[in-house]
Order: C-alpha cells, then structure tokens, then sequence
C-alpha cells in the first residue's frame, strides 16, 4: 500500500481490535491517560484489564473510569500476566506507564507470559536491564515497543524525510533545547518525589526524563546518531539531590557538531521541545509547542512553513499521519494515536503471521530503548569526569 493511504493506519489488520491492558497509569498521574487516550483514538486497541495501581481502592476506581470489568481489574502485574495469559481472550498486549524503576521486572513478567510490551520511557534504569530486555525480546520474538510519542507528529516526520530526500543537504550543526518549570522547588509533589532518587529514577532524572525524547528527535529527524558527547548538570531550581539543568556538547556520526540543553526549572518555559538542523543546502526548525508547522529554509531560496495537512508541499511520509483539514487543530493526542495504530499493527501482523512491510511503519523498539540508556549512561559519566569528552558504545557493537 501506498504512503497515502491514510486509512490504513487506522485500519486493524485482523478486522478487530486487540485486547490491550495496562500497568499503572491509575488516578493521580497524566501518563497514563495519555496512553488510553492515544490507545482510543488509535482504533487498534480495547483496554480490556489492568493492575492500574499499587493502592487496591485506587485501582478499583480507576478501572471503573476506564469500564474494565472488575474481574479483570488486579492489584498485583504478576497475577495478571497469570491469569491474562491463560483466559482464551485474554490481553494480547500491556502497557507499561510505571515509574522508571519497575520497567524492566514488569516486562520480564509479561515478555515471559508471551505478551507483547508498549513500554513508557525510558526503557530501565540501568544498561545492564536495557540490554536484557532487547535480548529476552528477541529471544520470545515478541514486540518491544517504546513510546517516544513526539516523533508522530506529522510535522516531525516531514522533517525526517525531507532530510532523508536529500532537502537540506549534508546536516552541518544542530541545536535542541526541552525546557520546563515544574521543578523549580526543592521539594517537588508528592507524585514526583521518586525522581529525585537515583535508584529509581536512574543515574540522571533530567536526561531520562525529558533528555532521552529530545536525543530521540534528533536520532529519527537527522537519521544519525551520537557518536561522543561531554555533560554539565547543575541545580538552578531549589536545592535536590538530583541536578534539573544540563548542558550537552556533542558531535554526531558524520561529525556534526551539536548542542542540547535541558531544564525543567526555567520559569515561564512548558514542554519547550525545539529542534533547529542547519545543512549545506538548507535548514529545518520545529518545535513540539506548535506542532503543525514546519519551518524550511533554504539556503539562498524563499523561506517556507509547511502547515500539517495534505497537499501543498506535505510530503506522503508525513502526509500518512493527518486525519484533519488544515485548520482543525491536531495535538499531541493525536500523535498518541500514531504511536498506537503503528504498535496496533506490528503486533496484529506478528500475532497472524503477516508481514508488516507494507504499512511503512516507524516504530521504535527495545534497540532504540538501549540506545536513549547509553545516552543517559554517557551524559552521566562525562558529568562524574568533570564534564570530560565521552564516546558513546554502539548497540550491537
């Protein structure tokens, strides 16, 4: 099928929708409304069980909300891989939207159950759990998927491929920034203490947190990796255990040098996701808070925004991701969906033995969940040697 067959995406390939269940994402936090909202708006998914919660009235309320049956609504993960795994219609996928230190024990779990994984990010911790999982996955042949949702926005992947069609020419220098305010104070919510401890937050809370989706927008936009990199974290909000700024030189596989800060503790600053890619022929600017328009310039030319939409410059690569007219706002909701069609059909395909090669997918698995660890794992160690130059360890290499 053709990039332009949008339908497809929202399409399941079985001519149903999958049973879908989820770990965490209960009352009281975002994560995991985005993943039901995203898994809805998908028309692959019925959420159809959960342990949504350690707290059993929490779980019990929040499986009301979401109309699961209160038989199929568990206070233990491991219970419901049990039970899930054995019921004739029982979940063919979970997802996972708990905090970072129960990852990689909770997609053992279902990996070992034969139930495919959609996993929040980051993947773990550690390397060491990372690199574990990408083998247990192709061990069982199951499907890893991680959810690094911004990288479905249309206009993100009209950046991709009008850089991969050769549009700016060979990437010279790029510049990205994600900026926040939440943690201005030094003694964050409730909700949100666990960040600052590194046994389960991972050896650096600003770089898993919010630094692995930029270094991931930087990876599918450019096509290109971090070949080496030099880290300085620092507290600019209230005194924490765990630095909420970084500053990050780095220079990718072709060379090109690069610079990425990260905060969330810049007054007046939201989810300020924003990518600039300079080239020999042109340059590209995005940024996550205006999704739907794409800046391209030209080196020498007339500078262009392209708007999400079909036609008018959109290129097919992107164009698939549209389900609006232009001026029918699409946010990150809709990306969600994205996300959630293309799982939808990596799965159902590998379920039914069908190949998946024509729906074009971009999907991200346990490799590139390794690979958003190695670049924590690096910011970390050139921030312990003073900020020093550090390389970065290829996966499968």
């Amino acid at each position: 099928m053709s990039f332009k067959d949008k339908s497809a995406l929202r399409t399941p390939p079985l001519g149903r929708r999958l049973r879908l269940g989820f770990v965490g994402g209960g009352r009281g936090g975002l994560v995991g409304d985005w993943h039901f909202s995203g898994a809805r708006l998908s028309n692959h998914w019925d959420v159809v069980a959960g342990a949504l919660s350690s707290r059993p009235d929490n779980a019990a309320a929040s499986a009301r909300d979401w109309m699961i049956a209160p038989d199929r609504s568990y206070t233990d993960y491991r219970d419901m891989a049990r039970v899930e795994s054995a019921r004739p219609d029982g979940i063919e996928a979970v997802t996972i939207c708990t905090p970072n230190w129960n990852h990689a024990e909770i997609a053992v779990t279902f990996l070992k159950a034969g139930i495919d994984v959609i996993l929040d990010k980051p993947m773990t911790t550690t390397v060491a759990d990372a690199e574990m999982l990408v083998k247990l996955a192709q061990e069982t042949g199951l499907c890893v998927v991680l959810t690094y949702p911004y990288t479905y926005h249309a206009m993100a992947q009209q950046a991709r491929a009008l850089i991969a069609n050769g549009g700016i020419g060979e990437v010279r220098h790029v510049h990205l920034e994600y900026l926040q305010e939440w943690n201005m104070e030094a003694q964050p919510a409730d909700t949100q203490i666990w960040r600052q401890d590194p046994q389960k937050a991972g050896r650096s809370m600003i770089v898993g947190d919010i630094g692995t989706h930029a270094y991931h927008l930087l990876h599918v936009m450019t096509g290109q990796d971090v070949e080496s990199l030099r880290a300085d974290m620092f507290v600019c909000g209230g005194a924490k255990p765990q630095p909420d700024t970084a500053h990050i030189n780095f220079r990718l596989t072709n060379g090109a040098p690069g610079f990425l800060m990260l905060t969330n503790a810049a007054p007046g600053q939201y989810c300020g996701l924003r990518i600039r890619i300079w080239g020999t022929k042109g340059a590209v600017e995005w940024d996550q808070e205006k999704p739907e328009y794409l800046k391209f310039i030209p080196f020498g030319g007339e500078e262009r925004s392209f708007v999400r939409g079909s036609a008018n410059g959109v290129l097919p690569e992107a164009e698939r991701y549209v389900h609006l007219p232009r001026g029918h706002g699409e946010a990150l909701t809709d990306a969600w969906g994205n996300l959630y069609a293309e799982a939808g059909i990596a799965i159902a395909c590998r379920r039914s033995g069908r190949s998946a090669e024509d729906y074009h997918l971009n999907l991200t698995g346990p490799e590139d969940g390794l690979r958003g660890m190695i670049f924590i794992d690096a910011c970390a160690d050139s921030h312990a040697a003073g900020g020093a130059w550090t390389n970065i360890k290829k996966v499968g290499g």
